[in-house]
């Protein structure tokens, strides 16, 4: 990413919502044409690192606002509501910073902090193209002398094109043979312009266009051990890690949601009746009516569900106990089912609420549905169903990890 001004410091969680508010605002004017032309938004993501808003789950003591995860939360749906690639594209931003917070040490701290402050954006490689399951990881970091060196290639990165530093999720060796058992994955941090790091633009989604979620080469980067963080310890213990994450894919999908539901009011106030409804305007088609009451109560419940997700993840940061982070966990993955549907249907319903019209390529309003399908694929539903079953029938944990 092009280097931005020192940004903006955001003291409060309502300068948070403020300048997201404002900066939604701004990114909604041509979202439509970016999707169209897949015009990537550069400068849309300098204005947001320029803004502050990176750098509000600072904790206090390095000069941050650490607004708590309710605040977060509102800020993605904002950012998706207007833009749902830009409301991606710092997502692992925030999730690193997580990881940053509890295994860094004081140093790390102190110089990733003082550079999110500045504006520094972080940006994931995690995934990796089959045939293996997706949480192996074939990228290896190896130790070379105090160092380290990494080597590997990763897919769905979104925002490393955009990135000033990408974090890498790579498994460990210390030495010859297998990998660690004891230390097993970490997380490299990377600048995004080091030699062997290569990031193409390769991402083909027919919806998510503009996140640049492409490849990630890495050919013998080299790691000093100052900027190797671990990931397998974050699970060792109860941690909100994996329901924070969670929590900021659910609030993209809301934001979906309800800038479809918005979009379907608008294109509704354009169509013509139907003339079996005998009204002269489509809004008073008491069929119509109906569909729209049932689309506002979806997206009405997945808003309520997405507040009672985070404050529950809220909670159990303040109070990271087994029973806590597991409640917040079920509670997530309750909010994230509830907003992959509203997400879905409100884009469905957005054409049955404007017409024929509402179907015409140049008004680019599949980039609605298209968003909706390509993001809810982000971590399958199903098996969140299956942990938020056995929760409810016989008290049972859901595992420790990163998409729970």
């Amino acid at each position: 990413m092009t280097a931005v001004p020192v940004a903006t410091r955001i003291a409060t969680a309502e300068d948070a919502l403020r300048v997201a508010a404002e900066l939604a605002a701004g990114f909604a004017v041509d979202a439509g044409r970016r999707d169209a032309e897949r015009g990537l938004p550069h400068e849309q993501v300098r204005q947001l690192a320029a803004s502050g808003l990176l750098a509000v789950t600072v904790p206090a003591e390095y000069g941050g606002a650490d607004v708590p995860f309710e605040t977060v939360a509102e800020i993605f749906r904002l950012l998706a509501e207007a833009d749902p690639s830009i409301g991606q594209i710092p997502q692992s931003h925030f999730t690193f910073l997580e990881a940053l917070r509890t295994q860094a040490d004081p140093g790390q701290q102190r110089f990733f902090y003082d550079k999110v402050l500045d504006g520094m954006l972080l940006a994931n490689a995690q995934s990796e193209r089959g045939p293996h399951p997706i949480n192996v990881d074939t990228t290896v970091l190896t130790r070379e002398g105090a160092d380290y060196r990494l080597t590997g290639r990763k897919f769905y990165s979104t925002g490393a094109l955009f990135a000033d530093w990408i974090l890498v999720r790579a498994s460990l060796f210390e030495g010859p043979g297998e990998p660690d058992a004891t230390t097993g994955k970490a997380i490299a941090f990377v600048p995004r312009d080091a030699d062997g790091v290569t990031v193409v633009d390769d991402w083909d989604g027919m919806g998510q266009r503009t996140t640049a979620s492409g490849t990630v080469t890495l050919e013998h980067v080299a790691v000093p051990a100052s900027s190797v963080v671990p990931y397998s310890a974050i699970f060792a213990g109860p941690t909100t890690y994996g329901a924070q994450a969670q929590l900021v894919h659910a609030a993209i999908d809301v934001g979906i949601a309800t800038g479809a539901l918005r979009e379907g009011v608008v294109q509704a106030g354009k169509a013509r009746p139907h003339f079996e409804a005998n009204v002269e305007r489509t809004v008073d088609d008491p069929l119509l009516v109906q569909v729209a009451g049932e689309a506002t109560v979806t997206v009405r419940a997945a808003q309520a569900l997405l507040s009672v997700a985070a404050r529950s993840v809220d909670a159990a940061r303040a109070d990271p106990t087994a029973e806590s982070t597991a409640a917040a966990s079920i509670d997530v993955a309750t909010a994230k089912v509830a907003a992959a549907r509203a997400a879905v249907e409100a884009a469905n319903v957005l054409f049955e609420l404007g017409g024929t019209r509402s179907a015409s390529g140049a008004a680019n309003l599949s980039r609605y549905w298209r968003d909706a399908r390509t993001h809810t694929l982000h971590d399958a539903t199903r098996w969140k169903l299956q942990h938020i079953g056995r929760w409810t029938l016989s008290g049972t944990h859901p595992p420790r990890h990163g998409v729970l």
